[in-house]
Order: C-alpha cells, then structure tokens, then sequence
C-alpha cells in the first residue's frame, strides 16, 4: 500500500496587511428618515448608527473587493502573484455562477490561485480566517486573500421599520501568511438553525422571478430575538475563544466584534467584563451593519487611526444569519 507524502505547510498562520473600501456616497439617518415613521435620535438610539455608505453602480462587489484587496496585499508587503488562494464572504453577490472570487483573483493579477465564495452572514470574514490558517498550515497555500464584502443597499427595503437603517456596504480584506509563532488561535464557531427564521430573505428569488411576489427579496429579521442571542449566547462563545486561545479578558488589548449594532457591542463588553484599557470598536456608527465586511473594515480602521497597534492582541467575533457565528483571537497586522 503506498503512503501518501505529508502536506508541508508553516508551523502557524498570522494576518499579515489589512485593508478597506468603503463608498463614496454617505447615507445620514435623515435620508432612511423619507420611507420610515421613525427619527435620528430613534434610530441612534437603537443602534448607534448615525450614517452608513451605499455603492454607485460603478461599485460592484468585485469592484469594491480589488480596492480594499489591493491595500491589504500593499500592507502586507508582497504581490498578488504570491495569493494561492481567494476567499470572499459574501450574501449579495447577484451571480450564483460563477464565484465572484474568480473575478476578484484575476483583476488583482494573481497567478490562477484558487479563488470560491462562501455564505455565512457576518459569519463570513470568521469562516474565512479559519480556512486560511487551515491552507497555510497544510501547506495549500503560502499566502491567502480573505475578503468580505457587501452590497446590502440591493437587498434592504426601506419601508421595513426594523431594518431599513441597519445596513451600508463596503468590502475588507485580509492577507493571512506563514508565522513562526501562533498568531491566530482557535476557532469557536458553529450554527444554531433552529434560529434561522430569526433573519432571513423575505422570500426566494424564485418566487419573484414566477410572479408570486411583486417586491423585490430583501434581508429582515427579529429584532428582540436577535438581540437576546447575540448579547447572552455571544458573549459566551467569545470567552470560549478566549479560553481557547489560553488567555483572559485582561490580556486583550482590543475588541473587534460584528458590527451590528452598538447597544449589543456594550452589552458584550459588559458581559465579558472587558477592562477599559481596551479598545473597543465602534465602526457601526459611521458604517452601519455591512456583513461579512464589518469585522475588516472595523480592523483596518482601528489601525488607520491608531486606536490600535501592529501586535496587539485581539478578539474578533462574527454572528448573523443562519445563525452562525466564529470567534477567534489574533495578532494584529
């Protein structure tokens, strides 16, 4: 029986540069204001939010992709030649085939690195970290793009009291390359389906393509039900990702969970009993919910902007849709 020759990968995986998109055009709550009975200081209440970006139809969700993916292979300091592998998060992407991740490699000028979409809601950039670090240590690849990116804009009906504030667009990346030293530790991720009316689409394509509905599918969810989950059965999951990675809430320099909404984030903050040494981000306020985008574009942000620093040890967490969620700590870029 012949013996198949071991993968050679790096000993661990670290994300290596960073980078966002955000769209021109900046959405203030007085313009969901026109098609809602609800007011800005309802709404930044609620939710934090204060304004949020839209695309133009020049920025596409691929388009969006190589803008921030460009920035992060900058900041890592190699060439799109050197990506093995492309991995875009996303739930608003219009073509079922083929994987916007094929248009994205090859417009960064990769040389034919593997490139496929997933679906897992503000999961997503979680999921795609995971498998990244999974590549690299197995050998599959030396240095892999992860992306998430959104259009939410496509799939929100402004006349639904309950969402239509909640979302933007925008598109963050990530290179994760080869570490001498752990530097993304464990996931902690899994699905709880039975709680997946909680947020959805309206209704499926197929029902607007055969006539059986006049509007357009769009994104709702269960606002009380949501909240509940994410504040009592998040906050666990991120002290299991702590307790994964063999440290405490003490020893985080920064915070970075999904941005969905504000009162959830201190909600979590409190729960974990995280210390006011750390940095906590805040990007909801002026991004609004972007998905799969939220964690990456909250992260290149706190590093623009010097909230945080290369080195700094950081729990992220993602959770939506499905319900899925992943959470894991890492060393910034």
């Amino acid at each position: 029986m012949a013996k198949i020759k071991p993968s050679k990968g790096a000993p661990y995986a670290r994300i290596l540069g960073v980078g966002g998109y955000r769209p021109t055009r900046v959405v203030p709550n007085e313009v969901i204001l026109e098609t809602i009975d609800s007011s800005d200081e309802w709404i930044r209440s609620r939710s934090g939010i204060e304004t949020r970006h839209w695309a133009n139809d020049e920025e596409t969700v691929a388009a969006m992709s190589v803008e921030a993916s460009g920035k992060a292979i900058a900041d890592a300091g190699i060439t799109a030649s050197q990506i093995g592998a492309v991995v875009v998060s996303t739930v608003s992407h219009f073509k079922q085939t083929p994987a916007v991740a094929t248009e994205i490699a090859d417009k960064l000028g990769t040389d034919k690195a593997a490139a496929f979409d997933i679906s897992a809601g503000c999961a997503g950039f979680g999921y795609g970290l995971t498998l990244a670090k999974g590549m690299i240590v197995e050998g599959s690849a030396e240095y892999v793009l992860v992306i998430g990116v959104e259009r939410l804009s496509d799939l929100t009906d402004l006349e639904d009291r309950a969402t239509a504030f909640l979302f933007g667009d925008g598109a963050g990346a990530v290179v994760v390359g080869p570490s001498k030293e752990p530097a993304i530790g464990p996931t902690v991720w899994g699905s709880e389906g039975d709680k997946s009316e909680t947020i959805k689409q309206t209704v499926p394509w197929t029902d607007y393509r055969d006539g059986e509905v006049a509007k357009f599918p769009a994104i709702t969810q269960e606002g009380q039900a949501v909240f509940r989950w994410a504040v009592f059965e998040m906050a666990k999951v991120a002290q299991q990702a702590l307790d994964a990675a063999g440290i405490s809430s003490a020893d985080l320099d920064v915070f970075i969970p999904h941005q969905a909404n504000e009162r959830i984030i201190d909600s979590m903050v409190k729960t974990l009993k995280l210390p006011e040494s750390v940095t906590v981000a805040r990007d909801v306020r002026t991004t609004g919910n972007t998905s799969a985008a939220s964690i990456p574009l909250a992260m290149e942000r706190l590093l623009a902007t010097g909230a945080a620093k290369s080195g700094d040890t950081a729990l992220v967490i993602g959770f939506g849709a499905g319900l899925v969620y992943a959470a894991t700590v890492v060393t910034l870029p």
